[in-house]
């Protein structure tokens, strides 16, 4: 389990588009968005500069909290 920062996540939309994009790295990927620290906890089988490249890609600059 990781946890991002996506200060760019501000609506309901903004976590569909990053579970898509996650989806497109680990189809079993188990994302919990908190919309109010903007922050999402991964859990998945892929590494986490390949959530992080998968988050950018879409328009969603992450940083790793741990």
């Amino acid at each position: 389990m990781s946890v991002f920062s996506v200060p760019d996540m501000t609506c309901g939309h903004c976590k569909a588009a990053i579970t898509e994009a996650l989806e497109a790295v680990d189809d079993g990927v188990d994302i919990e968005a908190n919309m109010e620290t903007r922050e999402i906890e991964v859990h998945s089988t892929a590494g986490d500069a390949a959530i992080l490249k998968a988050l950018n890609d879409a328009g969603y600059p992450a940083q790793l909290r741990s």
